[in-house]
């Protein structure tokens, strides 16, 4: 039976039995992973090692974080697993993932440029993860739509409306994505990409599962996703399509055991399982289709699937920095929220000013209105930190992953950065929205 705990009651459920962990034999998940894949999972671990029963304990990412941080004085979970390496790399510095020990025969030591296990044997590669967007055929061809295959054709005025995509503080896929444009296009240059993408959303989805599923019914044309959403959602017979952009970055998913599990014994078969010959092949279950690790079983890959460690020019772009992406995780979340996702409305009104603008004076033969535009783009452009500040310790360390568990001063200091942020972006938008409205009026 089925056996997924969710939400304050798995918490409570948790919490109560710290003092006598599960039963023996249990085997407590931490996942950000959906039902479908983990379903798929369980019951083949279950059946090769019967001796144990699996727990799953669903969460986001980033609480899913928070909650191994929260239980770490008494701890009743066994395995964390989730597809962001930085997410692990945040759980490592706080000492909580253990040194399993576990083979990684046959698997390689990179996949690309990126390696696939922690040098430090804390957490494991499991699978290869790319981003990129998915789209639905039948939707662009109703809306006379072509699909975009790089960031950049997603910010542009014939997109508006029709784009989904997922908070990078509630996905560790999406701050992986967000993160990834950062590190390749730059700082500035890409967060003006994400504002001007994020001008064109038709959602900010409370989960990454939400973009495929709205993608899939048609709620919106495209989606910003992790690569296995749109391989599954295709394996599922939906009018889909993906397509990795030039800049993106082929990282693994992971799996580790947390520190002081109350079942070492179970959480290191479970890793093993993953990384076995058997665990691998679950990966390409149409509810899956992840890309393994272990080139040998690409043998069995279903047809279209690409195989990374054949394709080298996958995630060539991008040399991903986990230590960079670590430094600034909760900066990087935070910015996201307080510029785009809690200001949505106000940036979109601003986007569409500009390219309602933009259109009436196509040839760019009024320098008056030109030079509105221009100013209003600034505008929408401007951030209010730069990336020296986010890597700044002294200035990242008022950012936490939950406030419950920082002092009462950087739970001030970071309410205030949120705040100024916040104003920031309220008086730019406005004032974008202002001059480009003035501009089309030319």
């Amino acid at each position: 039976m089925r056996k997924i705990l969710k939400g304050t009651a798995a918490a409570f459920v948790l919490t109560s039995t710290a003092s006598m962990a599960w039963a023996e034999g249990s085997v407590v998940v931490v996942t950000s992973f959906p039902d479908d894949m983990t379903s798929v999972i369980e019951a083949a671990f279950e059946a090769a090692h019967p001796e144990y029963d699996l727990e799953i304990l669903n969460r986001s990412t980033s609480s899913g974080v928070r909650y191994v941080q929260e239980i770490a004085a008494n701890n009743t979970a066994d395995i964390f697993w989730a597809s962001a390496p930085d997410a692990f790399e945040v759980l490592k510095s706080n000492h909580l993932l253990a040194q399993a020990g576990i083979s990684t025969e046959g698997i390689p030591d990179m996949i690309g440029a990126y390696p696939i296990n922690d040098p430090d044997g804390y957490y494991y590669g499991f699978a290869a993860s790319g981003y990129g967007i998915m789209w639905n055929t039948r939707y662009l061809s109703a809306n006379g739509l072509e699909p975009a295959r790089e960031w950049s054709d997603l910010a542009r005025p014939e997109y508006y409306g029709h784009v989904g995509m997922s908070s990078p503080s509630r996905s560790g896929t999406t701050h992986l994505t967000v993160e990834t444009v950062l590190q390749g296009e730059g700082w500035d240059a890409g967060w003006s990409e994400w504002k001007w993408i994020a001008g064109n959303f038709a959602s900010v989805t409370e989960r990454s599962f939400g973009v495929p599923d709205g993608v899939n019914t048609g709620n919106f044309g495209l989606g910003i996703v992790i690569d296995f959403f749109g391989f599954s959602s295709q394996a599922s017979g939906f009018p889909v399509e993906f397509a990795y952009p030039t800049v993106t970055a082929l990282v693994p998913a992971n799996v580790g055991v947390i520190e002081n599990a109350p079942n070492p014994e179970g959480a290191r078969a479970f890793v093993e399982f993953l990384l076995s010959p058997e665990g691998q092949q679950t990966l390409f279950d149409p509810a899956i289709m992840r890309l393994p690790v272990n080139p040998a079983a690409y043998e069995a890959a279903p047809e279209g699937l690409p195989n990374p460690f054949e394709d080298t020019s996958l995630g060539a772009e991008v040399l991903f920095d986990v230590d960079t992406s670590g430094a600034r995780y909760y900066v990087v979340s935070s910015l996201f929220d307080v510029l785009i996702t809690y200001r949505l409305d106000d940036l979109r009104a601003a986007v569409r000013a500009v390219q309602l603008a933009e259109e009436r004076h196509a040839d760019g033969s009024n320098a008056e209105a030109m030079a509105l535009i221009a100013e209003a783009r600034a505008l929408i452009d401007a951030m209010p930190i730069t990336e020296e500040q986010s890597l700044d310790p002294a200035f990242s360390g008022a950012f936490t992953a939950t406030r419950r568990a920082a002092s009462d001063q950087v739970e001030q200091r970071q309410a205030e950065l949120e705040q100024q942020w916040d104003a920031f972006a309220t008086q730019n938008y406005a004032r974008a929205r202002e001059l480009a409205d003035r501009a089309a009026a030319m």
